[in-house]
């Protein structure tokens, strides 16, 4: 994922949850957004959200193996792809509920979006059934494999046309936006994840990825998630945020 060129941002708060929402112009033609998510500071020790995104391919049990022996809590947005593959993942992740908050990244990782534009190059839903099929198909697969209904969604690439975004609240769904890029979609050097996540600040909800185990960038990720805890920061998940 790219870093935000936009100049404007629409800031509203969730109903529920003390969450500020920004919709970010991104650096792609026809307006794409970039939902931008952090929460309100605290009072004591600085807290972020981790998000780690499995989109297709395995696991980096450099990441999962430290969340665990750490009691680290994160929120892990999974596709049902990725869960058709890795189901022995599924089942650690599903026997440590009080870490892992699963929420939905799709059916088969495709972009939501409206059109033709390919963001990143990929091709995207196209149409507003082909949206509904895709966030719909991997909150079944949650469903089926969790035992419970996902209530955020985050799309391959994590950009949105308005209307697409417009349809997956409609669905009944929030769109999980970021204000930490620590991997920059698992193409960083360790040393980069590293320093962005050690970076993070109180407030923060921080993506990275947890699907590529070959790639440099988990090593990195595992090392600043650890340093992050030797400095007092607190975890939350998404669903634990105040």
């Amino acid at each position: 994922m790219s870093a935000r060129s936009g100049d404007f941002t629409v800031r509203r708060l969730l109903s529920s949850l003390a969450f500020a929402l920004a919709l970010t112009s991104a650096a792609h033609a026809n307006d794409l957004l970039e939902p931008a998510l952090s929460f309100a500071p605290g009072i004591g020790a600085p807290r972020v959200a981790v998000t780690l995104d499995a989109c297709m391919g395995g696991v980096d049990h450099r990441i999962l193996d430290v969340l665990v022996r750490e009691h680290i809590p994160a929120t892990l947005f999974v596709t049902a792809r990725w869960m058709s593959g890795n189901a022995e993942t599924a089942a650690i992740l599903a026997a440590h509920p009080d870490l892992f908050e699963i929420e939905d990244h799709g059916r088969n990782h495709v972009p939501a979006v409206i059109g033709s534009e390919k963001p990143y190059g990929i091709t995207p839903a196209g149409t507003l059934a082909a949206v509904d099929d895709e966030v719909l198909g991997g909150g079944e697969a949650i469903l089926a494999g969790f035992g419970r209904q996902p209530t955020w969604f985050r799309g391959a690439t994590a950009l949105y046309t308005p209307d697409a975004m417009d349809e997956i609240n409609k669905l009944g769904y929030r769109v999980a936006g970021f204000s930490l890029n620590a991997d920059f979609g698992a193409s960083a050097t360790a040393k980069v994840a590293q320093s962005r996540i050690e970076g993070a600040q109180d407030g923060d909800v921080i993506i990275a990825h947890i699907n590529q185990p070959s790639r440099p960038a988990g090593e990195g990720i595992a090392a600043g998630l650890l340093t992050l805890k030797q400095n007092g920061y607190i975890f939350l998940r998404l669903d634990q945020m105040p």
